[in-house]
C-alpha cells in the first residue's frame, strides 16, 4: 500500500489492539474512540488524507523509486538541494493543518528512518551491525506508509554522570537474552510520544557505559507480545473545540514503554551488542541534519501562529499603540525571521555526504534549535503579560448557552470582538500558555533535542573558532 488515507491509518490502529494503559486502566475497544486519544488520532487523519488532495500531489507525495507509485515526501533522500526544500515544504504544509503543534506529526519519525538508512555504510563490515535491516524496514515503512513513535531515554532512576545498574532485574531496557530466533529485551524506556497510536516502534540505544547489553537498535510492531505502553495523566480538557481548542485536537500522549522479555526477530534487529556503534552511530550518522531539518522547519509554523494569536489579542483589547506591547510582538517577529533565515541558509549551504546524500547544514540548524528552546517559553510569558486577567476571564461553552449569556454579551465584549468570539481568542491563548496542554508544550519545545546546555556545548566544542582567532593574532602581530 502507498501513501495511506486517514481511515486507512485510523482502522490499522483500532485494529491492533497495542497494549496501552491510562490512569491505571487497559484502553479497551477502539483507541480512537477514548477521549485520550481521539482528536490527536484524527488530526494525524487528517494528515493522511491531505495526501490524497490532487492539488498537493506532487508537494506531499513522491514516486516510490521501487514501484513507481505515490509515497511520503517525507522518506524521501535528498540528492539535490531542491530535494531538501521540497521536504521542507511538504513539513510544512502538514504543520499548517496543525499550525505546528504535533512535534511527532509522522513526517518526523519518518525522516528518522530515512536518515539513520541514509547513513547504513556506518555499520558495515561492523560487529553485530545488520545494515541491510535498516534498508529493508526504511523500505517497508515507505512503502506501505507506517507511522512510528520512537524512545531513546533510559528511566531517571539516577542522573549522576557514571551511574551503572547493578546486577538482577533491569530497569533501563537491555538485551537479557539471544537465540535462534533473535534478541530479548527486557526492561523499560521513556518517552514514546504518541505510544500506543502508532503502527511501530523505533528503540535506539544511544550508549553511555561499556555494557554491551545496552548497545541495541530495533523497530517492532507496537502490539508486539511483552509491549506495554503506560501512559501519563492525558491532558485533554474535554472534547469542546470552544473551550480547548488545542488539547481536544493535538494532545499527543507521553509513555513509559516497558519491555517484558519481548522478542525481537533477527530480521528486525539493526545492531546489538555493540556499546561503540550505540554510542557514535547517532552522531556521525545523518540524523541530526535532516531530523533539524524538520524540526526547524515546523518550529517556523508554530512561530507564525503564536504571532497570530499575539497580535489577536493586540487587536482584540486595542493594545497596539503602547510601545511595550510593539517591543514584545516584534520580539517575535525577529524571532520568526530568525528560524526561517537558518533554515534557508542551511538549505543553501547544503553538501552532499559519502553517500551522496544533500545534507542541510547541520551547524546552522543547531544554532536553530539552540535558539528556539530559548524562546518559546518567552513567546508563553509575552502572552501571559498582554492577555492579564483576560487570560483568567474566560467562561465556558456552556455558560454561553445558558440564562447568564446576556451579562456575558455585556461585560466581556472588546474594542474588535464580542464577547464569544473574545471569549475564543483567549481560551486560545490559555490553551497554548497556561493549561496542562500548554505547559507541556512549553517544557517539549525547551527539551525537544536535549538539555539545552548539553547542546549549546555540543556547538561549542564543534564550531570552528580557529579562523577568527588567527585574525586575532593577526592584528596583535603574535604567534
Amino acid at each position: 500500500m502507498p501513501a495511506i488515507t486517514g481511515r486507512d491509518y485510523i482502522n490499522r490502529i483500532d485494529e491492533m489492539q497495542t497494549n496501552v494503559w491510562v490512569d491505571g486502566q487497559p484502553v479497551i475497544g477502539k483507541i480512537s474512540e477514548h477521549l485520550a486519544f481521539k482528536g490527536i488520532m484524527k488530526s494525524q487523519s487528517a494528515l493522511y488524507d491531505l495526501q490524497h488532495d490532487l492539488s498537493l500531489q506532487d508537494v506531499m507525495t513522491y514516486p516510490s523509486p521501487t514501484t513507481g507509485r505515490r509515497v511520503g515526501m517525507s522518506f524521501l533522500q535528498p540528492t539535490t538541494i531542491g530535494d531538501l526544500v521540497n521536504r521542507r515544504t511538504m513539513v510544512q504544509q502538514w504543520a499548517l493543518l496543525n499550525n505546528g503543534m504535533m512535534g511527532r506529526s509522522p513526517d518526523y519519525m519518518n525522516t528518522v528512518l530515512m536518515a539513520l538508512a541514509s547513513s547504513v555504510d556506518l555499520l558495515e563490515g561492523k560487529e553485530n551491525c545488520f545494515p541491510e535491516n535498516v534498508l529493508a524496514f526504511y523500505e517497508y515503512a515507505r512503502e506501505n506508509d507506517l507511522s512510528l513513535t520512537h524512545t531513546f531515554i533510559d528511566p531517571q532512576v539516577n542522573r549522576a554522570q557514571f551511574y551503572f545498574e547493578e546486577e538482577g532485574e533491569p530497569i533501563a531496557a537491555k538485551v537479557v537474552e539471544r537465540n535462534e530466533t533473535g534478541i530479548i529485551v527486557k526492561g523499560a524506556r521513556l518517552l514514546a510520544t504518541q505510544g500506543g497510536i502508532t503502527d511501530e516502534i523505533l528503540v535506539m540505544s544511544t550508549g553511555g557505559g561499556n555494557d554491551n547489553a545496552n548497545g541495541f537498535a530495533f523497530a517492532i510492531p507496537s502490539n508486539s507480545e511483552g509491549v506495554k505502553f503506560v501512559c501519563r495523566e492525558s491532558f485533554v480538557g474535554g472534547d469542546s473545540t470552544f473551550n480547548y481548542p488545542l488539547s481536544s485536537r493535538y494532545e499527543e500522549m507521553d509513555s513509559i514503554v516497558v519491555f517484558d522479555n519481548v522478542l525481537v526477530p533477527w530480521e528486525r534487529v539493526f545492531y546489538y551488542d555493540n556499546i561503540a556503534v550505540a554510542n557514535s552511530f547517532m552522531a556521525c550518522s545523518s540524523f541530526l541534519p535532516f531530523t533539524l531539518h524538520q524540526v526547524v522547519s515546523r518550529q517556523i509554523i508554530k512561530t507564525e501562529f503564536v504571532l497570530g494569536i499575539v497580535q489577536s489579542i493586540i487587536d482584540t483589547i486595542n493594545i497596539g499603540a503602547y510601545q511595550h506591547v510593539q517591543e514584545k510582538a516584534s520580539e517575535i517577529i525577529v524571532a520568526l525571521e530568525t528560524m526561517k533565515a537558518l533554515v534557508i541558509k542551511s538549505e543553501v549551504e547544503a553538501e552532499k555526504d559519502e553517500s551522496g546524500w544533500m545534507r542541510p547544514d547541520q551547524r546552522t540548524l543547531q544554532i536553530a534549535v539552540h535558539t528556539f528552546p530559548r524562546v518559546y517559553p518567552r513567546f508563553t510569558e509575552i502572552i501571559q503579560q498582554l492577555g492579564a486577567s483576560g487570560l483568567m476571564a474566560i467562561p465556558t461553552e456552556n455558560a454561553f448557552q445558558s440564562d447568564i449569556r446576556k451579562d456575558l454579551d455585556q461585560y466581556l465584549q472588546s474594542k474588535a470582538n464580542n464577547a464569544e468570539d473574545r471569549v475564543k481568542i483567549f481560551r486560545l491563548a490559555w490553551d497554548l500558555t497556561m493549561s496542562a496542554f500548554g505547559t507541556r508544550e512549553t517544557l517539549y519545545e525547551r527539551f525537544f533535542f536535549g538539555d539545552p546546555v548539553r547542546l549549546a556545548g555540543q556547538l561549542y566544542h564543534h564550531y570552528d573558532k580557529k579562523p577568527f582567532v588567527e585574525r586575532v593574532k593577526g592584528v596583535l602581530d603574535i604567534e
